[in-house]
Parts: C-alpha cells; structure tokens; sequence
C-alpha cells in the first residue's frame, strides 16, 4: 500500500511511463509465444473421431467418383492436393468471411498434420462467427440487403434468429417452414421478417414479391419471369403458374397481434389481356400430389416447399452451399436450375443426402469439405502445364475468385491483428470492426444479392485498396494497435518477423527467394522506428498484393 499511494505523487509522464511499459511487456510476452514455432502434439489425437465421420466420407468419395468420371470423360487431369494451410484459408473464408489469425495458426500447427484440416473445420463450425457469416449470407437471399420497411420489418433481428437456428444446427426444411408460415410480432418472432420486408404502403404483404422469393431461395426457379405474360421461347412456365404460387399469400396481413393470415381475403389479378381481375386460386406449379389438403395457404405451402419428394428444395440449397465453400455454383444461374435436368455431376448425389439425412447443413458442408474437388489446389504444380479454362469449368481445380468486399475488410483487419477476433474480443473491438467493415463495403461496392455473378475488380477499387483509410489505419507504426509494428518491435531477428508477417496476411509461409529478399530490406534498417516503417511497408505489400485479395 506504501508502495501505491507513495506513487501518486510520481511526475506524471512517470507513471505513464511505467503503465506503459507494463502493457508493452505483456504484449510481448503474448507475442512473442505467436512468434515461436508451436510444439506439435504426438501423444494421441486432439480431435475424436464423430459418430458420422465414415459415412460422410464415403459419401465425398460417391460425388469424387462422379466428378472423377467427368474429368476422364473430357481427357482432364485434375490439379493436386492444395497444402493444409490453403484449405485452412479457404474455410476461413467461406465460414467466417476473414482469413484465420496468426493465434489460430499456431494453435491448428499443434496438432498432427493429418488432424490439422477435420480439426480447423471443427473448431469453425463451434465459433459462433460462422453462424452470424452464414447467416447474413442467406438473408441476402431471403429479404435482400436493404432496411426495407422500419415500422413492420427488423432485418437485424431476422439475422440473429438464423444465426441462432444455424448454430444449433436446426433442420435447413424446419427453418424454411418458419419463414414461409411466420406468425406474430417482427421484433419476438423474427423469422416473420421474411414476410413484412415486402409489406407495401397500405397494401400490406406483397403476394408477387413473396412468390419470387420463394421460388427463388427455396426452389431455384425464376418464376418472376413471368409475373406480366408467358414464358418465351422454350419456357414452360405460364403467367397463371406466378400467379397461382403468390395466391398462397393473398390472406397475410397484419392485426394487433401483428402478422397473421384472415381467410376473408383472397387474391385478386387481371391476367394479360383479360378486361377484368379475377380471384386466384392458390395452386402449386408441379407435384400438387405433395401439396396438404388442408390448413392455411402459407403453412400448406411450406409443407409443399420442404416436401421430402420436392426435390428442387434440396437441389437449391445444395447449389447456393457449394457456392458459399467454393465461391462458385454447381449450376449457374445459382437460382435458375432446370426442374429435370441435366444435372452437373455431384447434385443430385448431394441433394439426395442432403434430406435423407434430415436436411442437416452441419453434416452437408462436411461432405462438401470433404471431397476431392473443394481441396484441390487452384493452379497447376507444372509450369509448363497450365489448367484449362476447361479443366476449372468442370471443377479439376478450385476455382479463383476475388473476394467479396466484407471478406477483403474482414481479412485486412484480421491480418492488422495477431490475435483471434471472435465472439470473445472485447465488445469495443468487435463493434469498431463492424463499423469499419460496413464502411469499407459501402466505399468499395456491395454487391447486394448477387454474390455470384460475373464481378471483375475497378480502377477504383484498388486505388481504395492501396491508398484508402482500411489499410492504412492498419498498417500504421504504433506499437500498441498494429501487427506490423509489433512484429518489427519484438520479433528476434529478420527471418522470424517475415515469416510472421505472411503467415499473418497471406496465411503461408514465404518461399526462399521472398524471405531472402524481404530478410535483406528488414536487415538494413538499424533503429526501431526505422524498422517499423520498414515492416509497415512490408504489410501494405503484402496486403495489396493480387494474392492476398482472391481466394484460391
């Protein structure tokens, strides 16, 4: 107590001094066990085998073959294994939207190389920022991007609800059904938020937009096509079968005890060319054999929807979830899949398991885990043997894609960090980085709905990328806040503070030529400030680089 209270009367810059330092030393304490390479674990395996592991990997080795007949079929050879880390990056960026920090990888390189993949995706799966990314990922198809109508819809209360239901691994058929038979309050039932986002003004729900949702999202159709007259050319869609679906909306309104069906109302259209509307009948567009005799229209219809035998409801979510792992679908349009084929190879396999055993997402990203193709590396190990625009088409290599814009923020603040940042940062960190996130994604362009289409990058862009607040405020030379200065600050030598650096940022160590030469820049600078500037200019290479910002 002496001690203490004798301290109060310290100058001022002493007792700043000494706090710190207290803070500097125990960074480096911490940083300095992320710096040192990890002892591997040899004693006995970390990860317990599941009680379903054999089972889902023979069904990876049904969809390999199915893949591996294509591949024989068209003369392609595939691309080799993609190395540990790779694969480790790429369910990174699929699950969490950001690469794995420096702490995880050092904490994954304690395991046995051969657990090192199952016990990545494991630890993944129980972090509670895969669920809140899948999430988001599907409310952008459920209710779009927008805020829509604040009075009767909460898009943040919709995204919780299925981040919840996904994190307790409900049955992808069972969240559907809530969504489409949603009842009561937006706020206390949130999954009625699929419904009030198209809520018209004094109109209420809107039958037409809630009918393309669904036929879209769940069943992998447009049938928006023909909401004004009949298909064309080969389509075998009428305007009647648009219609027809939207009817099963006509009696959603909204009452006292908010969303709710009246069985007064009906709906009501004047197809083309006829004088007068007429009142719809709500029928379904194929298999009316699967459709309930009985109950309201919405609760029949998600009973039709999510039918064991309504094979386009698994084909769908089968193709919108190889897309999320692979960042490419099976079939594009991601929401245009043909009712009877044909089919690529690995759809119908998966499709199949994927509601016999009871729609479970968990075990379906497994599987896609699992297989062959999501490992295979992304480029030829042959340099005078390139891969085929061919040979990526028909999956023989994981397909390159840049990030999206909340992947590249996400990464970048997660690389300006060596530690994890999860559910367990502290609230001020988690909330700057959404912040900063949603910023960067508004600067940079979302882009909205369509995740999968054709997106090439901007002039713009990258100037936003190479000279814009995002990497610069990360990148910066205060010892407290940036991985950059940190490594320079503490890191024993030059090799050590390379290595670290690139396992932070591109999540690989650096090959000989580029430690060598990033060694030699780092061992020419004599001071600390110096050297710090040197490591920041290091990271913003390393950060700006076309490798960093494409997944692979």
């Amino acid at each position: 107590m002496k001690f203490f209270s004798s301290s109060r009367s310290w100058p001022t810059w002493l007792r700043h001094s000494i706090l710190l330092a207290i803070v500097i030393g125990s960074a480096a304490i911490e940083l300095r066990s992320l710096l040192s390479l990890p002892v591997a674990v040899q004693s006995q395996p970390i990860l317990k085998a599941l009680p379903n592991e054999e089972d889902i990997r023979n069904t990876a080795r049904i969809v390999d073959t199915a893949f591996e007949a294509a591949w024989n079929q068209n003369n392609i050879q595939p691309a080799s294994r993609a190395d540990t880390l790779t694969i480790v990056r790429r369910l990174s960026l699929a699950l969490t939207g950001s690469i794995p920090s420096l702490q995880e990888i050092r904490e994954l390189e304690m395991h046995p190389e051969d657990e090192r993949v199952a016990w990545w995706f494991t630890h993944l799966l129980v972090d509670r920022r895969s669920s809140n990314y899948l999430a988001e990922r599907l409310a952008r198809v459920y209710v779009g991007t927008e805020d829509g109508p604040f009075i009767v819809y909460r898009r943040r209360r919709l995204v919780e609800w299925l981040s919840d239901e996904l994190y307790a691994n409900q049955p992808y058929d069972q969240i559907v059904r809530s969504l489409i038979d949603a009842q009561g309050i937006w706020t206390t039932n949130p999954e009625s938020n699929f419904i009030s986002v198209t809520v018209e003004p004094d109109k209420g729900p809107s039958e037409a937009k809630l009918a393309t949702r669904v036929s879209r999202a769940f069943l992998g159709v447009q049938m928006d096509c023909v909401q004004c007259h009949d298909g064309k050319l080969d389509s075998n869609w009428k305007q009647q079968d648009f219609h027809q679906l939207a009817a099963f909306f006509g009696q959603s309104g909204f009452a006292l005890t908010g969303l709710c069906d009246d069985p007064k109302d009906k709906y009501e259209f004047r197809y083309l060319r006829q004088k007068e509307e007429k009142i719809i009948g709500a029928v379904v567009p194929w298999q009316p054999e699967l459709l309930p005799e009985h109950g309201a229209p919405r609760q029949r219809l998600a009973k039709w929807v999510t039918a064991r035998d309504n094979k386009p409801f698994a084909r769908t979510f089968v193709n919108r979830l190889w897309a999320l792992m692979l960042n490419r679908p099976l079939v594009l349009p991601i929401d245009e899949i043909p009712l009877n084929g044909p089919f690529p190879p690995g759809l119908e396999i998966l499709a199949d398991d994927f509601s016999s055993h009871g729609y479970d997402v968990q075990r379906l990203i497994r599987v896609i885990v699992a297989t062959r193709v999501f490992q295979l590396r992304s480029d030829s190990t042959d340099p005078n043997k390139l891969l085929t625009t061919e040979a990526e088409q028909q999956w023989a290599a994981f397909p390159m894609t840049r990030l999206r814009p909340d992947q590249m923020a996400g990464s970048v603040i997660q690389a300006a960090s060596l530690n994890t940042l999860d559910a367990e940062t502290h609230v001020i960190f988690r909330l700057k980085r959404s912040i900063d996130v949603n910023n960067f994604v508004q600067r940079y362009g979302d882009v909205g709905e369509d995740e999968f289409g054709n997106q090439s990058g901007t002039i713009t862009q990258r100037l936003l990328l190479m000279n814009g607040n995002m990497i610069s405020n990360n990148i910066g030379t205060d010892v407290l806040t940036t991985a950059a200065a940190r490594i320079s600050l503490l890191a024993p030598d030059s090799s050590t503070a390379i290595e670290t650096a690139y396992l932070a940022v591109l999540t690989r160590r650096p090959s000989t030529m580029e430690a060598e030469y990033f060694s030699a820049k780092l061992a020419k600078t004599q001071e600390n400030k110096t050297r710090s500037i040197a490591m920041s200019d290091i990271y913003w290479s390393l950060l700006n680089s076309t490798e960093f910002s494409w997944n692979h």
